[in-house]
């Protein structure tokens, strides 16, 4: 039997220094001095979430409202979106 793949979508986004980067359906951020930097480390953030959420039995997805996304709230911010498996 396979075994199920989740998809989460980070984003990046450019802040007055540095970036943020975000997973808002596991609500999880991280941030970096690089594009590449922040999207790295919110890859290892969300592993690192998803690991302790599974041993723990804890809920791992939230619903992420329109006013909260900043697709929609900061979209010339918005560097990069990318998946996350």
């Amino acid at each position: 039997m396979e075994k199920p793949t989740l998809v989460f979508t980070g984003t990046v986004i450019k802040e007055q220094e540095g970036y943020s980067s975000l997973c808002l359906e596991l609500d999880v951020a991280s941030q970096g001095e690089t594009k590449e930097e922040a999207k790295q480390s919110l890859i290892e953030a969300v592993t690192l979430y998803l690991e302790t959420a599974i041993e723990s039995n804890l809920p791992l997805i939230r619903t992420v409202l329109e006013k909260d996304n900043p697709i929609n709230t900061r979209p010339d911010e918005v560097v990069d979106i990318f998946p996350m498996i």
